[in-house]
């Protein structure tokens, strides 16, 4: 018998224990499949057979190897982001052989023949001239080292998906990932050769292959570039079947190109339309100043004339970069 003191706690005791028993018989069943979701977790991790196929621990080495490197090549990406980039480096990646003493003599070069230009030409003063001639030596290098990059990557990234088939099919035919970069640098177009051919020399100096491709992007600023390099370290750091690894990688830049080729189409008649836009007023001022140079010629004569010039100037500069901004699209 218990104390009648103690008889209260013993009731509430046993009602939590029939409370107890009703929870788990009605949640057994949930339990019991979460008991089966651990086992076939934990089964992952033995060798099985799945469907013929065999998976086992070294099939998830392999996935978390392959985060683990996405995850590199991603913190490098925005590493090499917040870098800027020199001037070196800009001559490099456009091809040009100059040293910054070659750059910096043909700025002042440049800046010499459009003074002279100023000065002979168009009569101006002395000041004006030299403003002119400051300008262009600064300008005229830039412009020119900008026009043979553009050109020097979009030969490129049209070489490019060529020098991928090839490699794969060297890997399909048994050659070596050296064999067929050395084919490339040997038979493809520059600038696709002579980026291969720096890989090469790279790798005899002793640097590792994963890490003398993922210099390339550095070299060749595309998106191109860059899904070779993290395919070339996946494939060192992982293993996996390198020929179905880039030909996926060829597939993806022929469609590429091809959806560039359908925004080039697509935004032709808008870039025609911004071209008309632009030109109009300045195609308006030449007519005007042919048939009444007297009634435009207030414009050049006179402060408020020349204030107006500068205003309108200044916004037809901000309406072409607008209109430059919507027609270009990134791909």
């Amino acid at each position: 018998m218990l104390p009648e003191h103690l008889a209260p706690l013993a009731v509430v005791l046993l009602a939590f224990c029939c409370a107890a028993g009703v929870v788990i018989a009605l949640l057994y069943p949930v339990i019991a499949r979460r008991s089966e979701s651990q086992k076939r977790l934990a089964a992952i991790i033995v060798p099985h057979s799945v469907g013929g196929q065999l998976i086992s621990s070294e099939d998830i080495r392999r996935k978390k190897a392959v985060e683990i490197t996405l995850r590199e090549q991603e913190e490098q990406q925005k590493a090499k982001k917040g870098t800027k980039l020199t001037l070196t480096g800009r001559l490099r990646q456009a091809g040009l052989g100059w040293s910054k003493s070659n750059y910096y003599a043909l700025c002042g070069v440049s800046a010499v023949v459009v003074f002279l230009v100023a000065l002979a030409l168009f009569g101006l003063g002395p000041a004006p001239a030299a403003a002119f001639g400051l300008t262009g030596g600064l300008l005229l290098p830039h412009l020119y080292v900008a026009a043979v990059l553009s050109r020097r990557l979009r030969t490129f990234s049209e070489e490019f998906p060529n020098a991928v088939d090839i490699i794969v099919r060297g890997v399909r035919s048994g050659l070596p990932l050296t064999d067929c970069l050395r084919i490339i640098s040997l038979e493809s177009q520059e600038p696709v050769r002579g980026e291969f051919k720096v890989i090469l020399e790279d790798q005899t100096m002793g640097v590792p292959m994963d890490q003398a491709v993922q210099r390339l992007p550095e070299r060749i600023p595309l998106p191109e570039a860059n899904f070779f390099a993290i395919v070339i370290a996946m494939q060192s750091r992982t293993g996996g079947s390198l020929s179905e690894a880039l030909g996926n990688l060829s597939k993806v830049l022929r469609e590429r190109r091809k959806m560039q080729g359908k925004i080039k189409a697509a935004s032709s008649e808008a870039k025609a339309s911004a071209a008309i836009i632009g030109s109009l007023p300045i195609l308006v001022t030449f007519i005007l100043y042919i048939t009444k140079p007297d009634y435009i010629s207030l414009l050049f004569t006179t402060f408020i004339g020349n204030l107006v010039l500068g205003v309108c100037a200044f916004w037809m500069l901000v309406g072409t970069l607008v209109m430059r901004k919507m027609i270009n699209f990134d791909f």
